[in-house]
Order: C-alpha cells, then structure tokens, then sequence
C-alpha cells in the first residue's frame, strides 16, 4: 500500500466552469491566474459559454485548453468530475449565469456543470458561484439564497475602485482576486483595503 502524500505534496485541484453569462474575461483571467500557480485545473465550458468567449475576448475553448490540465463537453456526464468520488479541492463557477445558478439549487444534475457542482456541496467542499447579472429578481435571489444556504459561496462579479483601477485587467485582477480568496488559495492580485494600489508583478 503507499504512503498517503503528505499535504506539502498534495497538488491543488480545481475544478472551473464557464457558463454563457457575460464576464467571460474574468474567466480567462482567472484560469491564467491559476496556471502560474501550477494549480491542477478540470474545466468546463457550457455551448452558450463558447460563444459568449469568442464575442468578449475573440477566444475558443481549444485556446483555454491549452493552460488547464484537462477539459470536457457539459453533456459528458461519464467524466471523472461527474462522480463525488472525484476528489478536489473546490469548484467556482464564474460567470454562472441564473439558469445555471437554479439548476445547482435545487440539484438538477442534467449536465456536467450542474453534477459536479451539486457532488461539491454534497461532499461538503468549496462551491464559488460568480453571478454577473444584473438586477436580480426574487426568484433570482430565491435560488441564490438557496445555494448559500448549502454552502456555497455567492460571488456577484462587482469589481471595487478604492484601488484605483486604470485599466480593465485591474478590473479583473480585483474580480480574480477575490475569487482566489474565496477559494483558499493565497494571492497578491489585488491591492487590498488600507494596502495601497495593485501590487504590479
């Protein structure tokens, strides 16, 4: 039998889907954030996601396919993220449109996204659900309600401006910043409150 690996040689894995919700940038930021943390990362993008990609950033999932460790179709339901027997350690969702955000409530597990995302808050693991929509209804609220109740982590994709942001990647970085946050996994992305302007790297 081997020896359990030890935490300090434990990978990070992540699993990270993209829906068909405005905000795709923040996603390719995101997933660019995570490759330079060598962070294992299993991704998901919907049919509506592929377009919204190459309408805002003039990209194609075989470019995201690139800098993750592994991709699927949100109908492969035979994939390993499907099982809760995969073992991670998170999954964000980001951008998640409503429609997605309602599945995930109420554990309607019709394709990838929603399965893997529901094996998360059934394993008791760290759901991030980064909505962009803009405003929401009461049933809208309802289901998101719903999710935190759960466990999950409701993440609306609002940027702040005390950093002072002068460019659209600062935008991001604060948006890539707090998800990493929202994750476990420390980040220097963002200028944070009282800690002056975006640390350039």
């Amino acid at each position: 039998m081997k020896p359990e690996k030890s935490k300090a040689e434990k990978r990070t894995k992540l699993i990270v889907a993209i829906t068909g919700a405005s905000g795709a940038n923040y996603a390719v930021a995101l997933l660019r954030a995570l490759k330079e943390k060598g962070i294992e990362v299993h991704l998901v993008v919907s049919e509506w996601a592929e377009e919204t990609l190459k309408l805002e950033t003039g990209m194609k999932t075989n470019d995201l396919k690139k800098i993750v460790h592994r991709a699927y179709a949100n109908d492969d339901l035979a994939a390993p993220i499907a099982s809760s027997s995969f073992l991670c350690d998170g999954m964000i969702v980001m951008p998640c449109t409503l429609k997605t955000a309602s599945e995930i409530a109420n554990a309607h597990c019709g394709t990838l996204i929603s399965r893997a995302a529901d094996n998360t808050l059934k394993m008791r693991g760290r759901l991030v659900v980064g909505v962009r929509e803009t405003p929401l209804s009461t049933p809208a609220l309802e289901q998101l309600h719903k999710i935190s109740i759960a466990g999950g982590i409701v993440m609306p994709l609002c940027p702040a401006f005390y950093h002072k942001p002068k460019e659209i990647k600062d935008l991001e970085a604060f948006i890539v910043g707090k998800a990493l946050d929202c994750l476990g996994i420390g980040n220097s992305e963002f200028g944070r409150w009282g800690e002056g302007s975006r640390k350039e790297k």
